[in-house]
């Protein structure tokens, strides 16, 4: 098993579960991965990397190409079209495989598109990995596909499952950043709540700028029309022109997300994370749910009696009514 405390460095293996691993996010993560970004530059892994069957053969270059790396931390890299085989004895799970929106596609049709993969690999996960392992849904519709995973995975801890908000809250940090003219290193306590949709509320009610409070160094009109929907919006219009999704990006925060939840959050910090909600801040109990939450010894806590203004709260209902629509719509999927 892996131990999560900085400073304490396991010599076994550790398993890490890639979903999706010959497409365009996973590229990216894999060599970070190996180099040791993640767990430090002297923890061997193994990479259980899965695919559907009509790719198994493009992922096998990428396996070619991860070897011929020469990487000292890659201890094994292990290739299938089956979850249970893909998941056996992991620790990490990155679950980033979906099917993409298509032409004409609405997000209801995405929902039902995936529900049923994401239904698979919850019982794969159930059967096959350790009963510690962390799961990180990344593929869209994220949020419910995380709903789907952790209810088919009845045996393991609820608190492992989680769904990537990290690359909203880069987004915004950024944003915050660019238009103050500092650093995102001044930027603290950013919030994104809820789904990772356009319905997504990224809130600057109590982030800093340098120390001071974020609203006081920008003006409303740009906060409402201009900063929110462009991190609502981002990853739409990267893909309208780069003409592909986010792909870096995404690796990017996957790993930022999944630092945080084993090593736990910088001291007067907190970051966005979707995880079960418990009925905090009125949003309905048992929805995936993006907080802000604080991380010590790998176990998140969400962040409790923050304040919020009547704009937040109408904001935070539209993203819940989003979220409980989409957990109507799977319903028969969720044991």
């Amino acid at each position: 098993m892996l131990n999560y405390k900085k400073g304490i460095h396991m010599k076994t293996p550790a398993h890490i579960a890639v979903t999706g691993a010959a497409g365009q996010i996973s590229y990216a993560l894999l060599f970070r991965l190996i180099a040791g970004d993640l767990l430090g530059d002297d923890q061997p892994i193994v990479l259980h990397l899965l695919e559907i069957p009509e790719a198994i053969v493009g992922l096998d270059g990428v396996r070619m190409e991860l070897i011929d790396c020469a990487p000292p931390l890659l201890h094994d890299v292990i290739v299938s079209d089956d979850p249970y085989v893909a998941f056996e004895n992991a620790d990490l799970a990155f679950l980033i495989g979906a099917k993409p929106r298509g032409p004409g596609m609405e997000r209801k049709d995405l929902l039902r598109v995936n529900a049923d993969i994401f239904a698979i690999q919850g019982r794969a996960l159930n059967a096959a990995a350790k009963r510690s392992v962390k799961t990180l849904v990344v593929g869209n519709p994220a949020n419910t596909n995380a709903l789907i995973t952790q209810h088919n995975a009845p045996d393991l801890p609820p608190e492992n499952f989680s769904a990537m908000t990290r690359l909203d809250h880069n987004r915004a940090v950024s944003q915050l950043a660019l238009h103050c003219g500092c650093s995102v290193s001044d930027i603290r306590k950013v919030i994104i709540w809820g789904n990772h949709s356009t319905t997504q509320y990224p809130d600057l009610h109590h982030a800093l700028v340098q120390g001071k409070p974020a609203l006081d160094r920008v003006e409303w009109d740009w906060y409402e029309k201009e900063f929110i929907p462009t991190v609502q919006n981002r990853g739409a219009v990267v893909i309208q022109t780069r003409g592909k999704s986010s792909a870096a990006s995404a690796a990017n925060a996957a790993l930022d997300h999944m630092r945080n939840w084993l090593f736990g959050t910088p001291t007067g910090d907190w970051t966005s994370m979707t995880i079960l909600s418990d009925g905090s801040y009125g949003i309905a109990p048992g929805l995936m749910f993006s907080y802000p939450v604080e991380i010590e010894d790998a176990q998140y806590r969400i962040v409790q009696n923050l304040e919020t203004s009547e704009f937040s709260r109408e904001k935070l209902k539209i993203t819940e009514a989003e979220l409980l629509a989409e957990r109507e719509a799977v319903r028969h999927l969720l044991r």
